[in-house]
């Protein structure tokens, strides 16, 4: 470790590891990070052992591509070790994120069947070859990006590269691209593969996929759930929105993929049900000392607010949803109930901050009170000013 260069350390979040080299053999120290690790999963059966699901490990390369493997190797395979797997073409190499009885609760998340699903196989934990072939295979990944969006833009294709991935052996480049429509890629792929000398794979991803292989953090301060665990995405629409009374503003119900927030569908659910509980007030409510109108509803505490005033948010009274259709019921029957004004106001939202009720001034210095030291200081005084009265009475 002594020969390891400090300005060689590199945290490389896209495949969950740190890559380190030693400044003498040039031979690279790749170790496992799992907070870098995108659509990871928590291991809560660790320690617990099935006899069926020995040889079952997930692996995984860039961003949020993984896969499970089983292990044909004869060799101790254990999480975080740098694997070589099988490929469509060649071999490739990956990360071993997660082992025992987790994998089969992983594999029917996915909808694979151990009895039917031919699962690919681990070759031998990866040595030092392969991961300097490995490491030489991704900084190419930046440079053939680049040279590929400008390819596709001379050839004036209406598509955008948003990802490249090397193959770990260096003999293949999966290209992540966005596009509205169909594109041809007959002749793209005859310029790529003259170009970079590789064999090329071309996968279709959306918005929302790119979000999450790019990550980053949301508004919420949190990961963003498309790099975090969401899988598949559901169609998202403005009614969503609406449902929950949130204000129709693009730019705050949109996300970092320019499509509308996930976690808009997340508590749908809770709404629509709270608002079965909440009658429908299409006309004023008629009261003993005039008309009220509805001007604001909380639909998670099934609170309805009423004005005198048409559209005015002073002066606001409470009622329940329940209060409210027995009041319609007893206008539909002639009846009118006394005056809302009898009931007290609503309060304010409460506000607590994190540390409690106190308050934000609290670390301030207290000032100083300069008048009392002043008269103190004038009482003081010589020269027959400032003299005590009750002296001189005395």
């Amino acid at each position: 470790m002594d020969n390891i260069d400090n300005e060689a350390i590199k945290f490389d979040c896209s495949r969950g590891c740190t890559v380190t080299r030693d400044s003498e053999s040039g031979e690279y120290d790749c170790n496992y990070r799992q907070g870098c690790c995108k659509l990871g999963a928590y291991n809560w059966l660790k320690g617990v052992n099935q006899e069926q699901y020995k040889d079952l490990f997930e692996v995984r390369f860039k961003n949020t591509r993984k896969g499970i493997y089983i292990n044909a190797s004869g060799q101790g395979i254990k999480t975080g070790d740098l694997v070589v797997v099988e490929a469509a073409n060649g071999h490739d190499l990956g990360i071993v994120t997660l082992e025992g009885p987790i994998v089969g609760r992983q594999m029917k998340c996915k909808g694979v069947d151990m009895e039917t699903t031919v699962l690919r196989k681990i070759y031998r934990r990866a040595k030092p070859f392969d991961i300097t072939k490995w490491q030489e295979a991704i900084a190419r990944e930046q440079d053939t990006m680049i040279q590929a969006r400008r390819i596709a833009a001379e050839l004036g294709l209406d598509m955008k590269i948003g990802d490249v991935e090397f193959q770990g052996d260096g003999t293949k480049a999966i290209f992540y691209y966005i596009a509205d429509g169909r594109v041809d890629f007959r002749q793209l792929i005859k310029v790529y593969a003259e170009e970079f000398r590789i064999r090329i794979e071309m996968k279709q991803i959306g918005a929302r996929q790119e979000a999450g292989l790019i990550g980053g953090l949301g508004v919420c301060g949190r990961e963003l759930c498309c790099a975090n665990y969401i899988t598949n995405f559901q169609s998202i629409s403005t009614s969503a929105a609406r449902v929950q009374d949130l204000s129709l503003n693009p730019q705050k119900l949109a996300g970092q993929c320019g499509k509308l927030k996930c976690c808009l569908n997340y508590e749908v659910s809770n709404y629509m049900d709270a608002q079965t509980r909440i009658p429908k007030v299409t006309e004023p409510l008629e009261f003993e000392d005039g008309l009220v109108y509805l001007v604001k509803t909380d639909i998670l505490q099934e609170m309805m607010y009423f004005s005198y005033e048409k559209g005015s948010l002073t002066n606001v009274y409470p009622l329940t949803a329940s209060e409210v259709r027995e009041i319609i019921m007893m206008n539909r029957n002639g009846e009118r109930p006394d005056s809302l004004k009898s009931d007290p106001e609503p309060l304010g939202p409460q506000f607590i901050s994190a540390v409690g009720d106190d308050s934000i001034t609290r670390f301030d210095k207290p000032k100083k009170q300069k008048s009392r030291n002043r008269n103190r200081n004038r009482d003081n005084r010589g020269g027959g000013r400032g003299k005590n009265p009750r002296k001189d009475q005395s």
